[in-house]
Parts: structure tokens; sequence; C-alpha cells
């Protein structure tokens, strides 16, 4: 039970402190740059810099029937979440914008600023949105949408939110020039990227992969057991030209323990074949918890 209001708490503060970063990258960096990478707020960068309207509000205002389209697909469980990320992003945006102001902090006179605002909006708002969406809810708006679509097909959640944005960003070429759609290209496209990588490694286990092949199994298979205390699986292989019966050990290791293991196998089997592979969310006994990646995939999954 304890567990569980601890998920439940970690949860809020993930959508608290996403949602702050997202409203930052949006606030100093793609509203002043005229950038409009596609979502609720990029409708509201359009918006603001055509009639004058106030950024926050119009923000909070287009989510009120995307939040509703939200609780009829995940529940209202989800609808607390999605409705707490919105308040936030929208709180938030007004407090940066009253801070530094409309224009950012760059001078937009040198096109520099523009590529900086790109780099900067796009890292930022990913990593506010990976954050967000790893509680299983989002920042409102059109990640909805997203959520909905990756829900429903083997896309991942950072190509549908690339998807669904395109249409905004074809209407603020429109509205702002081709070069500023190109820029909201990038920005939509960086952001994709740290959503991915977001969601992929933020709470999770990053271990190694490891497959051996070696003349000298059992001796590894004992320091792998004793030595380094983890186990591992034996796997018949044969060999593609000889067609020998190799077995082949697969482990999965922390990162740390990669060098340690490395120097073991050159001492003994320097003629040992060994393939690494970066290995993401490794749960079960002796890592990572089950019912917590369970928790984490239900908005993509369930």
């Amino acid at each position: 039970m304890k567990e569980k209001k601890l998920y439940v708490i970690l949860d809020y503060f993930y959508i608290i402190i996403g949602s702050t970063i997202v409203a930052f990258g949006l606030a100093i960096f793609t509203n002043p740059a005229q950038i409009a990478p596609g979502g609720v707020s990029g409708i509201a960068t359009i918006l603001y810099h055509v009639f004058g309207w106030d950024l926050s509000l119009l923000i909070l205002i287009q989510n009120i029937p995307l939040f509703l389209i939200g609780i009829a697909v995940f529940g209202k469980q989800y609808g607390v979440k999605t409705l707490t990320g919105i308040f936030v992003l929208s709180l938030m945006t007004e407090v940066f914008t009253s801070i530094f102001g409309y224009n950012g902090l760059l001078d937009y006179t040198h096109d520099m600023s523009y590529w900086l605002s790109c780099l900067y909006g796009g890292v930022i708002s990913g990593l506010g949105m990976g954050i967000v969406m790893k509680s299983g809810s989002n920042t409102g708006g059109t990640d909805i949408i997203a959520q909905v679509v990756a829900r429903f097909t083997p896309l991942s959640l950072g190509t549908c939110l690339f998807i669904v944005d395109a249409v905004v960003i074809l209407l603020s070429m429109f509205v702002f020039g081709i070069l500023s759609g190109l820029y909201a290209i990038v920005v939509a496209y960086i952001t994709q990227v740290i959503v991915d990588k977001v969601m992929l490694q933020m709470g999770t286990y990053r271990a190694r992969t490891v497959f051996i092949i070696s003349e000298h199994l059992e001796e590894i298979r004992k320091f792998v057991l004793d030595d380094m205390d983890r186990s591992g699986t034996l796997i018949e292989a044969k060999g593609l030209y000889s067609m020998k019966k190799k077995p082949l050990l697969m482990i999965v290791i922390p990162i740390n323990q990669i060098s340690r293991l490395n120097r073991a196998l050159h001492e003994i089997d320097p003629d040992a074949f060994l393939i690494i592979h970066e290995t993401y969310n490794v749960l079960g006994e002796g890592y990572g918890s089950l019912e917590g990646a369970a928790r984490d995939s239900d908005v993509t999954k369930a």
C-alpha cells in the first residue's frame, strides 16, 4: 500500500517538474522565436503573434475539449493527471513570461538565435514531455491525441507527436513564413528524439546484454556466477561455416561491470568471441520491478 502511494506521489512529481520544463522551453525559446512546432502550444504561439491574445490562457482554453477526450479514452485517473499537467503548463508559462517577458532571452536580430531556440527549445520540450509521459500522463493538447494513436498502433509516442503536430507546422508556415516552418520541423524532430530517449531510459534499469562464445566457457561460467554474482543463459548454437555446436552464453550485467568482465575474459580466453548490446528497461529478478514497468506502460499499451 505504501509502495502504491509512493508511485502516485512520484507520478505527480514527474508531472509538475515535466510541465514546468515544457513551459520554460515554450516561454523562453520557441514562442519568442515565432516557432510553432505543433501542439496546443504551437497553436497558442500562432494566435498570440497574430492577435496578441494571452499565451497561457490560450493553452488552458484549447485543452478543455482534448481533456474530455483523454478522460473518455484513458479513464478518470488519467484525467486527473492530465488536468494537473495542463494547469501547471499554463500557470508556469504565465510565470516565465512574467519574469522574462514575451521576447525571451535571445536577440532575434541574429540568425544564430533562431538555431539556438530550435536546439534548446526542442531538447527542453522533449525532456519535459518525456518526464510527464513517464508518469502515464501528458501536458494536455495534442499530446493526448498522440497517446491515443500510440495506444492503438505500434508507433512510438515521439513519432505520434511528430505526425499529429505536422498540421500545426504547416499552418505556421502560412502565418510566419516557410523559414519559420522549417525551424519548427527541426524542433519537432529534436523533441521526438528526446521524448523517446526519456521514455526508454528514465526510471529504468540500464544494462548491457553480453553474448560470449569461448572454448573455456566453464571457467567463464564460474567467474560470472561466483565472482560477479550474476546468472545467465546457455543457448545451443551452431557455427555457420563449420556447423559445429558451440554453446553461447548470454548474460545481462550492469554497465559498471562491463570493464571487469572484459578484463576477466582477456585473462581466461583472449580468443573468446564477445558481443555487447546496449539494453534498456531490464526487469525481473535482481533488476527492476515488473509492477513498476506495467504501471508506466498503462497509457501506451492498456
